[in-house]
């Protein structure tokens, strides 16, 4: 049986959703972030979802202390994925010792333009190199 909504596509009877993840590291692990998205982007790959966006925000203030943190490492992945496999991405997240806090929302479309941090953070260091 196929069921066809606008924003879904059905892959191998799973419907793929659209989810937007930011996840915030430790900043004592910044020199693995590398290591990290790796293993989270292959882990999409191999269950044969898509990342339309993966951003980097680097090191940033947090608002207020997250056990006893003042700083964290921001990265923000909008991915297309089959919605089995969304929990075991959210359990991987629960259970990292790496990983501060995260959030995991689901969109109704891929979102390919890049974010606002993203812009502010270009314009920033676009500011700073042309003086």
């Amino acid at each position: 049986m196929i069921f066809f909504v606008y924003y879904n596509i059905v892959y191998f009877g799973g419907i793929m959703n659209h989810y937007e993840i930011v996840f915030l590291v430790y900043p004592d692990k910044t020199m693995y972030i590398k290591n990290i998205i790796n293993y989270y982007t292959n882990f999409i790959n191999d269950k044969n979802g898509k990342i339309h966006r993966l951003e980097d925000w680097g090191l940033k203030y947090l608002s207020y202390s997250i056990k006893n943190m003042y700083k964290a490492h921001y990265i923000l992945m909008n991915i297309e994925i089959n919605k089995l496999y969304i929990k075991n991405i959210e359990n991987n997240f629960r259970f990292n010792d790496s990983i501060l806090r995260f959030i995991v929302l689901k969109k109704k479309f891929a979102e390919f333009n890049s974010s606002i941090m993203n812009k502010k953070f270009n314009k920033l260091n676009l500011n700073l190199f042309s003086k």
